[in-house]
């Protein structure tokens, strides 16, 4: 069964298929549109190092014939060959992409896909449509990287530029179009007769039957047979007639000046097209507004503050002059996808994609504001010792686990949130401070000694191994080095490296607290530490 890739997936090609021999398959189609599909072949350095690696339609292979073009077959707008086992060593990449021949723009398309074809069965697809792109006139569909195997990404990544801008991308260079040599006078044509018409086909003669296409030996997919195209009746609309308006004689319009080509002058707002401008008003008298537009202001007065002159108040002015329509309105508020296990959407909003990383995550419980796929909630127990630990300490976490192959988006009362990567190290944060992290991880109650406190202690998590925890902040936080005098509310730490020597620094006297204006600062946290350590701390006070 093929495997469903999105935009960011990636996968080794021998978990995909054991074979080397692949086909690659590219369906995309728009109404009037025209699609140049090539591929690039790339150095180390993704750039396009050798010509000859450049697979299009004037170049159909390259020289060793790993990589072919093998044009449109099997429902396939343009489909190729690639022998993984035959490409050499100075080609590190192959990039997959359509670009526009014309006008147009990505956005028409409709739905498309990429996929790889083993030994006749569909293996991966990544499939995607126009609502992805907007302006793009060239995308770079999917990719063959070697990172010490050859692997498979699903790109899905537009140019404005078109081919011109992919060439540039990759570092090769655009051929200029020479001009092309002017056309000799035709000979003026002598008398012939016209042009007989074809025969009519005799009566009943069936069409030449057409030879089937050989499936390739490598295991092309068979093509499918086309669904016959309807047939639209004729006369089927009916006629319609408009009235016939009355021509109305045209002024004559002022000569163009000199040596410039005549403009037709274009009629106002509210005029009918060739009616003649109305008079000019007397001296010193402004003249009056079209129909339809507001007066001016008289002379020597303003508009009314924040207003631009001409417009009036109360009337809606229309879409803003930055973008045209909906979609130009949304486009900043897109999905972002960065192939990544854990993306930021935004500084409140955060996605997990739970098909990478092959473990579950544990999440604050009612944190998931929208998922996407098959994704299953289900309660986290802490059990008996978990509870007691936590509501001892005031470290208790209610959690859910997400577990399956979708995407979750979380967030909480519109706390700013930051993905923590570790990689075998540890970090402390509050249990308050934390939104979302890996199963992968181990957590656990840490307690901080001090003194001159009543129970004289404070606690925190310590996070520990390999994964990502989310922290979540009010405000946008502030990450100091730790220093000998490093100190620090805490109220207002939300977390520190857990090498780090925390001590509990109490300015509790009974003298300093015994006057009304003392400073109310009784409690903060020491840190000490090796150069390297240090702490986050949020520009507010739980």
């Amino acid at each position: 069964m093929a495997r469903e890739f999105q935009r960011g997936h990636k996968a080794k090609i021998s978990d995909l298929t054991p074979g080397t021999d692949l086909y690659v398959g590219v369906q995309i189609a728009a109404p009037g549109l025209t699609f140049d599909i090539s591929c690039f072949g790339l150095d180390a350095n993704e750039q396009l190092s050798d010509d000859r690696y450049f697979i299009f339609f004037n170049q159909p292979k390259s020289p060793e014939e790993s990589i072919q073009l093998l044009g449109a077959q099997s429902g396939d707008t343009e489909s190729f060959r690639v022998t993984l086992d035959r490409i050499p060593a100075a080609i590190q990449k192959l990039s997959f992409t359509a670009t526009l021949d014309g006008s147009g723009q990505m956005s028409q398309i409709g739905p498309g896909y990429i996929r790889i074809v083993a030994g006749g069965e569909e293996v991966v697809r990544y499939a995607f449509t126009g609502s992805e792109f907007t302006t793009e006139r060239a995308v770079m569909l999917g990719d063959f990287y070697l990172k010490d195997v050859w692997r498979f990404a699903a790109v899905g990544q537009g140019f404005d530029g078109g081919l011109d801008a992919l060439l540039k991308n990759f570092g090769g260079e655009v051929a200029e179009e020479e001009a092309p040599p002017a056309a000799a006078p035709a000979a003026a044509p002598g008398f012939a007769p016209p042009a007989q018409a074809a025969a009519p086909p005799a009566f009943g003669a069936p069409p030449a039957a057409q030879a089937p296409q050989p499936a390739p030996s490598f295991g092309a997919p068979p093509a499918p047979t086309p669904p016959p195209a309807p047939q639209q009746p004729m006369h089927a609309a009916p006629t319609i007639a408009a009235p016939l308006a009355p021509q109305t004689p045209q002024a004559p319009q002022a000569p163009s000046p000199y040596g410039q080509p005549h403009q037709p002058q274009q009629p106002q707002f509210g005029q009918v097209p060739g009616q003649g401008a109305p008079p000019a008003p007397p001296f010193g008298q402004q003249a009056p507004a079209p129909y339809g537009q507001p007066a001016p202001a008289p002379y020597g007065q303003q508009p009314p503050v924040g207003m631009p002159p001409g417009v009036p108040q109360g009337v809606p002015q229309g879409p803003p002059a930055t973008g045209a329509g909906l979609q130009a309105a949304l486009q900043p508020y897109k999905e972002t996808a960065t192939g990544q296990r854990w993306t930021p959407q935004n500084q409140q909003l955060m996605r997990v994609d739970l098909t990478m990383g092959g473990s579950g995550v544990l999440a604050r419980q009612g944190s998931m504001v929208m998922y996407q796929g098959k994704v299953d909630f289900g309660y986290k127990s802490a059990g008996f010792v978990g509870r007691a630990v936590g509501n001892a300490t005031g470290q208790e976490m209610q959690l859910m686990r997400c577990t399956g192959r979708g995407q979750v988006f979380l967030a909480e009362e519109g706390s700013h949130l930051h993905p923590i990567e570790l990689q075998g190290d540890a970090i402390c944060v509050s249990a308050e401070s934390v939104l979302a992290f890996d199963e992968s991880l181990q957590y656990e109650v840490r307690r901080v000694e001090g003194h001159g406190i009543p129970g004289g202690a404070l606690f925190t998590m310590q996070f520990q191994g390999t994964g990502t925890v989310i922290v979540k902040t009010h405000g946008t936080p502030v990450v100091l080095p730790v220093t000998p005098t490093t100190f620090a509310d805490c109220n207002a730490v939300v977390a520190w490296s857990a090498a780090s020597q925390v001590i509990v620094s109490s300015q509790v006297r009974l003298r300093r607290n015994a006057y009304p204006g003392h400073s109310g600062e009784t409690v903060n946290l020491q840190f000490r530490g090796a150069p390297g350590n240090f702490i986050v701390v949020q520009p507010y006070e739980v």
